[in-house]
Order: structure tokens, then sequence, then C-alpha cells
């Protein structure tokens, strides 16, 4: 049962524009990742029921990026690096007849990450195998670069090859067209967005938080985090406010203070 902020929170959502949302890994554990990015199956099975039941549809960042023609409530839930556990993910998704995007990192394509990156999943990336698997079962792949590197510390031969090289072996092992990119660590600017386009992505999504066609720009979509703290509520207060904050205590004190400032006479509303 949802909590009646979050109720009243959702009456007025969907109506800003769409979201996009940002995972990792899902753990078959039942505790909570000790990896910020990572959530347990049993949390994410929550999260896609709470957004199924409040009227949420599913798109790939394809069809996000289309933009024409999307339902009033719209996300696309996103994969970050290919964890080999995502598969789980991909299974939960099916059976509940929703999509999701992933961005996998090719250089490391059905083994052990390359880059480093503390307290991550264990073991290997998906395969290309398992990429054409979900691309079959209506998943969407698109990259993350082929060694997972800050884009603008690149120069510009290094981040042509970054964006072009892995398009090209993404493309080789899954047999479809791969057009999307997300910015490793979220880190971009201008010369990347113009790297991607020559490159050939349609769309590129970042870590900037807020309605994910806010910029008007499908090089510079936004997307939101989801947390190992995060609740089926906690992800409902995100979508419905385009924002990372969503807890409740901090929720109450900002429209508490909103309330007093329109109360007082000669204060207007932060």
């Amino acid at each position: 049962m949802t909590d009646p902020l979050t109720s009243w929170l959702q009456r007025g959502a969907g109506h800003q524009g769409p979201v996009a949302l940002m995972y990792h890994s899902v753990r078959r554990d039942s505790g909570q990742p000790a990896w910020p990015w990572a959530v347990s199956r049993a949390r994410f099975r929550e999260q896609l029921d709470a957004l199924r039941d409040h009227g949420w549809h599913t798109v790939t960042v394809d069809r996000l990026a289309a933009g024409a023609d999307l339902p009033a409530r719209t996300v696309a839930i996103t994969f970050d690096d290919g964890y080999v556990d995502n598969l789980d993910a991909v299974e939960d998704l099916v059976g509940r007849g929703q999509c999701a995007s992933w961005f996998i990192v090719s250089g490391s394509l059905g083994a052990v990450p390359a880059w480093s990156d503390p307290g991550r999943p264990d073991g290997r990336l998906l395969s290309a195998s398992e990429l054409q698997h979900m691309a079959a079962a209506g998943m969407s792949i698109g990259s993350h670069t082929v060694s997972h590197p800050r884009l603008t510390d690149l120069d510009d031969a290094g981040l042509a090859h970054e964006l072009s090289a892995s398009r090209d072996m993404l493309q080789q092992a899954t047999g479809r067209s791969v057009d999307t990119l997300a910015y490793p660590y979220g880190v971009w600017d201008a010369r990347c967005v113009t790297a991607a386009r020559t490159a050939g992505y349609r769309a590129a999504i970042t870590t900037r938080t807020g309605w994910a066609l806010r910029d008007g720009d499908p090089l510079q979509m936004r997307r939101l985090t989801v947390f190992n703290t995060d609740t089926a509520a906690s992800v409902l207060r995100k979508v419905a406010l385009g924002s990372n904050e969503a807890r409740t205590g901090r929720l109450l004190a900002r429209m508490l203070r909103r309330f007093g400032d329109r109360a007082l006479p000669g204060r207007s509303a932060a």
C-alpha cells in the first residue's frame, strides 16, 4: 500500500514529461546491497510493480528520444555497464510486459570488467549471445564506450575511438543497429555531444537529474538514479518529482516551507 504523500504526488505525476531511471546491478540477496548502485531483486520487482500499478509505461531510450505520441506517464528504465546479474532483471521485465535499455562496455563483453570500480558486482559482463536474446525479447542495447573512461579527459582521437569502436563492436555482437549511448560517470561536454553525433548516435543519456527531455536535445537526456536504499515508494516519488531527492522527511519539510512562504504576506515561494 502506498503512503499518503506518495499517493498525493502520483496524482499529478506525468504532466511534466517522461523520465528515465538508472540502474546498474540487481542482486539476488534479499538484504540491502553495500554498493550504492545495486538493488536487491526483491526491491527491483517491487519497483516495477509499483510503476505499473500507478500507470507508468516503460519505453526504450530509442523510443524516448523519438518523443512523439508518448503516454502521459512514460519511464525509460536503463542499466549501465552490463553485469551478468542483469539477466534476472530481464526475466522480471519480460514477465511483466515491460522493457528497458542496456548500455554495455563493449571492451569487456563477456569478460570481467577491465576498469576499476570498488564494490561493483563480481564476475563478468553480459556476452554477445545474451545481448542477442535480450534484444529479441524487446530490450534495447546501447553503448557505454569501449573501456568506460571519463570522455572529457580524452583527446579527440581517443574520444572518437571510444564512441565509434564501441558502436561497431556492439552492432557486430548483436546484429542490430546501436544508436544510443550513456556517457560513463555521467561526464560529458559539448565536444562529447558533437563526437557522439558524428559517431552515429541518435540519442545519449546523462546522469543530470530532471525530466528526460527537458533540454530538448536527444544527445543530452536526463536521468534519475535508483540507489540501494530506494524503495518502491521512493522510486514513485522520484518519477513524480523528476528529482533524486525523494526522502519523505525532506519532502515534507520543503512543502511546509513553501506553505509558510505563501501564507506570510510579502513573501514569495522559493
